[in-house]
């Protein structure tokens, strides 16, 4: 009996206890809000790169959060749940108060200054700035600073830019609180022999002749005004009937008298004698542009422009751009045997052409891991490029952008620019995944000393296996007059060594390796 009254108790009580609702709940303590701060950013199912996307965000989305576990935060967003990286969010309170940092412009101080798409050296390069530009600050990291500059974001050197507050005056300062120019259109000279025109969409008109002057407005592209002075790099000009202002002189050009003023390009007195036969006269002022025509040494063409280290000349058809480094001017003599002496341990006089392998629809192989051998290979040039032009030497690329380059039109910049060495950069794949390594391949015994000091450069900086330097028949070797050596700088067909060869660190090593190697070759020859 008792026995069976302790069976009916247990009963009881059981089912009482799975009848009450769970003593838990998943209590979720809401805490600050998060906003996106990459362009995309997945919402995982878990704490982890591993597991599925549920959705895609995007940049300044608001999401709530839950819980943290690692560099992972458990969040909601219209109503869904999941998982998101933590370094790709930001607390919406620092969101907001950088927001108040970031009222700064970003001033270049430097001509030719790269906006890159990653603050890296070896990031692609978006655009340049010249000497004067200003952009928006976004944000600051390390040596690098992010900036807007019309419709591109990208990231510049903190070295070579100055940061300003925007300038916003007290008002109890008389001398730099006048309004800004709404009423009062600005006067342009249009016929007047002195003037400056405007080759920008747009440029700051300054009060004084200095970056952190007021602004007294904006002049845009085509405007022209009466020159009143010049200091230094600014030019002082007639901005209003009763302003004047100083606006950066390489924003714009200088109109002299001429027997026709109404020509928008007007030729200066000057000329270009061409150093070379075949030199190529092209459409824009890169060497990846199309040839208008060609022409031989000795030919000359009038400067209508100079843009960098190109020269805008009068061609039968109109006009074409040829670079400096096949050209002199006016009616110099040329010497082109005639080098400036260089000093052992520099590249100082030494002109290297750089080819990034493939680009465009041609990408070259692809990786184990999908690896564009185009992408990178560009990248690897732009890193060399700047060791090479720290030494002093002059650099030409073959292409300097996501596009397609004939191989013969490669060699042809050689030839122009009468190179001293021309660097072809590539990364190697087979059908065996195993096979690894890097290789220097030439031609010809007169390219065998060049690729086996830049083969035993790389293998002074980088881990991979060597394969030395050996002959190979490639059209940039065999068509190619100068030095010429074209380096394989690891296996894409290797999954290893596709995560090696595709870090910032081997790029900076194996540049380093493949500059060092080039610097050793040419102190031998002053042996």
């Amino acid at each position: 009996m008792k026995r069976s009254i302790f069976i009916l108790i247990c009963s009881i009580l059981l089912l009482s206890s799975t009848a009450m609702p769970p003593l838990i709940h998943t209590a979720r303590a809401v805490t600050d809000d998060l906003v996106v701060t990459a362009e995309i950013l997945y919402l995982r199912e878990g704490p982890g790169l591993s597991y599925p996307i549920l959705t895609t965000l995007k940049e300044g989305q608001l999401l709530t959060s839950i819980e943290k576990k690692g560099d992972w935060i458990h969040v909601t967003v219209d109503g869904e749940e999941g998982w998101v990286a933590s370094w790709l969010t930001k607390n919406v309170s620092a969101s907001m108060e950088e927001q108040v940092a970031t009222q700064k412009i970003v001033i270049s101080q430097v001509d030719r200054l790269n906006v890159r798409s990653e603050p890296s050296l070896s990031a692609t390069v978006y655009t340049q700035l010249f000497v004067g530009a200003e952009a928006q600050f976004l944000k600051q990291e390390n040596d690098w600073v992010q900036i807007q500059y019309g419709e591109v974001i990208g990231w510049v050197s903190a070295s070579y830019v100055t940061v300003n507050e925007l300038d916003e005056t007290p008002a109890e300062t008389v001398e730099d609180t006048e309004a800004p120019d709404t009423q009062e259109e600005p006067i342009t000279f249009e016929n007047d022999p002195n003037t400056f025109t405007i080759l920008v969409n747009e440029v700051n008109i300054s009060k004084k002749p200095d970056l952190n002057s007021k602004k007294l407005g904006v002049a845009t592209k085509g405007q022209q005004f009466k020159v009143l002075d010049r200091k230094n790099n600014w030019v002082q000009i007639q901005y209003t009937k009763k302003k004047k202002g100083w606006v950066y002189s390489f924003y714009g050009s200088f109109t002299v008298q001429q027997e026709q003023p109404s020509d928008p390009l007007i030729p200066i007195d000057e000329k270009v004698t061409i150093i070379y036969n075949g030199t190529n006269l092209r459409e824009s002022p890169s060497t990846s542009a199309n040839v208008v025509q060609r022409a031989n040494a000795g030919e000359q063409f009038t400067i209508v422009e100079k843009e960098g280290d190109w020269n805008k000349v009068a061609v039968s058809q109109g006009f074409a751009y040829v670079a400096n480094s096949v050209v002199t001017l006016n009616n110099e003599k040329v010497v082109s045997e005639n080098k400036e002496p260089r000093k052992k341990g520099t590249l100082k006089g030494v002109t290297i052409v750089i080819d990034p392998g493939h680009g465009g629809n041609d990408h070259g192989t692809t990786g184990a891991r999908g690896t564009e051998e185009k992408g990178i290979t560009l990248k690897t040039a732009e890193l060399l490029k700047l060791k090479l032009r720290a030494a002093g030497a002059t650099v030409e690329l073959t292409r300097e952008a996501d596009v397609y380059v004939d191989l013969r039109k490669r060699v042809s910049v050689a030839h122009q620019t009468n190179a001293d060495a021309f660097i072809s950069i590539h990364y190697d794949a087979t059908d065996d995944s195993s096979i690894s390594g890097f290789t220097t391949y030439y031609y010809n015994s007169l390219q065998q000393q060049l690729a086996a000091a830049v083969n035993a450069g790389l293998a002074s900086k980088v881990d991979l296996r060597d394969r030395g330097a050996q002959e190979g028949n490639y059209l940039v070797l065999r068509e190619n007059r100068q030095q010429a050596v074209l380096i394989e700088l690891g296996y894409l067909s290797n999954p290893t060594e596709e995560r090696t060869v595709t870090t910032d660190f081997y790029r900076e090593q194996a540049t380093l390796g493949i500059y060092e190697g080039i610097l050793n070759y040419f102190d031998a020859q002053l042996q």
